[in-house]
């Protein structure tokens, strides 16, 4: 049995290989980073957003 991931034996590439190792750890950090919860500051800021876009938009 091999120590090389199932998606990375299917995929053909070599996890010895440094780009393989960088692509890896690419996507294991975008995974951590899109499991964080979003700062309240910044929804605050997004409904303050969308408040005043409600406030612009002409009424028909």
């Amino acid at each position: 049995m091999s120590d090389i991931p199932e998606n990375q034996r299917r995929a053909g590439g070599n996890i010895a290989d440094p780009n393989n190792q960088i692509a890896h750890k690419l996507k294991a950090l975008y995974s951590s980073v899109e499991r964080e919860p979003i700062p309240d500051m910044f929804l605050d800021l997004l409904e303050k957003l969308d408040r005043a876009e409600r406030l612009d938009k002409p009424q028909l």
